[in-house]
């Protein structure tokens, strides 16, 4: 039996390897506080959404449409999937209480733990198709249509109680029926267990009708070597229905381990829209191109990590950059510029996660990988200087990254002297740009902008983060051509208090003919 939620022809592994850049990821976008947000503190709920997120990097565009198909269905169905998710949980813990597994060497004690097991998940099972089909008309997509069509074919009670037959039957209790024959050497071979011959007679019958005739023999009370040999013998014949009965039930279990991991993903989807929505954040189901194609466009886009993070709606964005493959952002201090390159990233995570992002609507092209080279604070566990560190998370980057991929700069190469740092910056971004990749660059040197500005190449965005005439900061990117001031000079003033007014030249040349007039009175 198979999941398919998550994916539409594969099973999600919450325990797959992450991407080489997974930490600079999480870091960088602020993604711990995404999961926080998704998961609370529990943490298998933590590890499937750290997984899916990170696992998105590379996700298909059938992936995605299949992933937020099932995704509409489980948010307008909230309380199906979190009682189907609680269910998930019940069977495993009731797996756990079961002593299967626990010193089971043997064919006779796999087969009694295995029986075991099986016993405690019918129920579940039984449990998990009566919803199903109680539910079944109020989904649409195919993910869901396809886990409950399985679980009702599948699952019917004709089965189940055939299932249960065969579970009164492997307790023998009216003995273990054997074959066997003698091999080379009079030893015993080819053992083969039996089913047990049903008596039709009634109780009378059995009870004072003649015995079929046999051959007997009772094994002494305290001859051990014979309750050995006799166990032995039992083993041979049980041996390949207690491995047969141990898949099943691990096969039971499985199922219901895949199916929590798969459902966890869409309930932590279901937490994070219903934090947003308490903060007056609007949310969407993004619509995603191809990854050869360039796209990028998006009305009211915020930063998701902000907001939750301020626990308020934030100021959000729009733009249509069309087919741009390169974004420069630039403006003043403090004007919101990475945490609109933030909220662009997030976007194109969850996206490609099959999630829906935090905007009134947003589209974009599908990225082969996403990048993220931010500044960096210096500390102790740096081997060399700050723009060393820096080439060499740039290199990193190179050398995994394929065409069609998007990166995104903060700051980047600002730990040397403008000059040097802008024309790393420009031959990297060219080199990049060469290769088919997108980039976002927020940057503060103006050398840098400048020069990528004069090229006027229509593929090209500038956008500057907006500053009012009185130093305001409306955390709003407009369109623009970059400037060569930051207004470091308006932080400054809201930090320490505005400076006194520099004396005009007027005012010193009084100043100069009054001081000359007091000299000239008290020497007088």
């Amino acid at each position: 039996m198979k999941v398919f939620l998550m994916y539409p022809d594969r099973d999600f592994d919450m325990n797959a390897a992450p991407p080489l850049n997974g930490r600079d990821l999480m870091d960088d976008l602020e993604l711990h506080t995404l999961v926080q947000a998704m998961a609370g503190d529990d943490e298998f709920l933590t590890t499937v959404a750290r997984a899916a997120l990170l696992g998105a990097v590379r996700s298909s565009k059938e992936t995605i449409e299949h992933r937020q198909a099932v995704l509409r269905d489980a948010l307008a169905h909230a309380d199906v999937v979190k009682q189907l998710y609680q269910l998930s949980i019940d069977a495993l813990e009731s797996k756990k209480k079961s002593y299967w597994g626990i010193g089971l060497h043997y064919p006779l004690a796999i087969l009694h733990g295995s029986m075991e097991v099986i016993e405690l998940l019918i129920p579940m099972l039984r449990q998990l198709r009566d919803t199903a089909q109680r539910v079944e008309s109020g989904f649409s997509s195919e993910g869901w249509k396809r886990l409950f069509a399985m679980l009702r074919d599948e699952l019917d009670e004709g089965y189940i109680e055939e299932v249960q037959g065969h579970l009164k039957t492997l307790k023998f209790r009216g003995g273990i029926l054997m074959s066997a024959h003698l091999g080379q050497g009079n030893r015993g071979a080819g053992y083969v267990l039996r089913t047990p011959l049903r008596d039709e007679r009634n109780w009378l019958a059995r009870l004072f009708g003649k015995k079929p005739e046999m051959y007997q023999y009772t094994l002494p009370p305290r001859d051990e070597n014979g309750a050995r040999a006799l166990s032995e013998l039992a083993d041979r014949g049980l041996n390949l229905v207690a491995n047969a009965l141990a898949q099943s039930a691990e096969h039971i279990a499985s199922f219901f381990t895949l199916l929590r991991a798969e459902l966890a993903f869409y309930v932590c989807c279901i937490d994070l829209r219903d934090r947003l929505s308490s903060l007056g954040g609007p949310v969407c189901f993004p619509k995603a191109a191809g990854s050869g194609a360039r796209e990028h466009r998006f009305n009211e886009l915020y930063d998701v990590c902000l907001a939750l993070k301020m626990r308020k709606k934030v100021v959000s964005n729009t733009l249509d950059a069309g087919e741009s493959r390169l974004m420069v952002v630039t403006g003043a201090n403090q004007g919101g510029k990475s945490s609109f390159l933030r909220s662009i990233g997030l976007a194109q995570l969850m996206m490609q996660c099959g999630m829906f992002v935090g905007a009134e609507s947003f589209s974009a092209n599908l990225c082969e990988g996403l990048y993220t080279h931010y500044k960096r604070e210096e500390d102790t566990t740096m081997e060399s200087g700050k723009f060393d560190e820096e080439l060499k998370r740039m290199r990193a980057i190179v050398d995994e990254i394929s065409p069609d991929a998007m990166v995104l700069f903060n700051e980047s190469f600002a730990s040397t002297n403008e000059r040097e740092g802008s024309e790393v910056a420009r031959m990297i971004a060219d080199a990049l740009l060469e290769g088919g990749v997108k980039i976002a660059f927020v940057t503060h040197q103006y050398a840098l902008a400048h020069h990528l500005y004069a090229r006027r190449d229509p593929r090209d965005l500038f956008l500057r983060a907006q500053r009012l005439s009185d130093g305001t900061r409306t955390f709003k990117m407009m369109p623009g051509e970059p400037e060569q001031t930051s207004y470091g000079a308006d932080l400054y003033a809201e930090i320490f208090g505005p400076r006194e007014k520099e004396p005009t030249a007027a005012a010193v040349a009084d100043a100069a003919q009054a001081d000359a007039r007091a000299s000239a009175n008290g020497s007088a």
